[in-house]
Formats: structure tokens, sequence, C-alpha cells
């Protein structure tokens, strides 16, 4: 038995152990980030008032009047963090959470040093299901399991 072959029924047990828990991981990693998102968005619906004056005197949203930046700031923390737990159109939810967590930090200028971590590390969580895909817990495995079968199993042979 060669060095490499003893090295490879070494760690063959390891990989196939990580790539069982790689769908696990996915998931969770969708949870945690979106369980942030999602409560901010529910305290944002909690008192409105105390929202849009939030957006008129502390966060400075580019381009857009408070109110709008307030209701399609509460909007995307309240959808998209569902989007991304179901893995419904994941990496699009991924997409969307990452460019509003970088327009979060732009836009609140008195974000001390451990938010502009937590925001760091939230982007690159999102980037787990935006450059990977969600996972295979997740209704876009599910649809494309469904309705979009490999063409190369009808070549195969049986």
């Amino acid at each position: 038995m060669s060095l490499a072959t003893a090295v490879d029924n070494m760690i063959r047990p390891a990989i196939r152990g990580l790539d069982f828990l790689q769908p696990l991981f996915a998931l969770f990693v969708r949870l945690f980030v979106a369980n942030v998102f999602w409560k901010s968005g529910l305290t944002k619906i909690q008192s409105w008032d105390t929202t849009v004056m939030l957006f008129t005197h502390e966060y400075h949203v580019p381009l857009l009047p408070p109110a709008v930046a307030a209701f399609l700031g509460t909007g995307v923390e309240l959808v998209f963090p569902v989007l991304l737990v179901l893995g419904f159109g994941g990496r699009m939810a991924a997409a969307v959470l990452f460019v509003f967590n970088i327009i979060a930090v732009i836009s609140y200028p008195d974000l001390n040093e451990i938010g502009v971590k937590d925001h760091l590390y939230w982007g690159i969580l999102l980037l787990v299901p935006l450059l990977y895909g969600p996972g295979k817990l997740s209704v876009d495995c599910w649809l494309r399991r469904r309705y979009l079968p490999n063409p190369w199993r009808a070549h195969q042979p049986k």
C-alpha cells in the first residue's frame, strides 16, 4: 500500500463526515443571519413613528426620503430573512441582505467598532449562501430536484 493510498484511506471518512454536515451548516448559517435581520425588522414595526424618526435623524440612507427608506428597510428585514431561512430564492435573498447590510453600515455614521464588526460578520456569513447556494435543506434544492432533473441521469447505465 502506498503512502498516498494510506493517507487517502484515513482522510476519506473525515471528508464524508464533513460532507454530511454541510447541509446542516448551511441551514445554521441561514438561520443565524436571518434571525439578526428579522429581529431588527420586528423592532422597527413595534413603533413606526420612532422608526421614521430614526431614519430622519440617525440613519442617512442615500438618495431616499426617510419615510421611504424606513418602509423599504423594514420590508427587506421582514421579507428576505424568511426567504433565506426557507432557502427559496436563497442566493437572491442573501444578495439583497448583503447589499442591505452594506447600506446599513454606510447610512449610520455613528456605528461603533463593535457594530461594524457585527455587520462584517453578518456580511461574511451571507457570503456562504450567496456563493455556495442555500444547500440541500432548502426549497431551492427541492424545486431543482423536482422540476429540473439532471439530464445526465438518462444516459447513465442501469
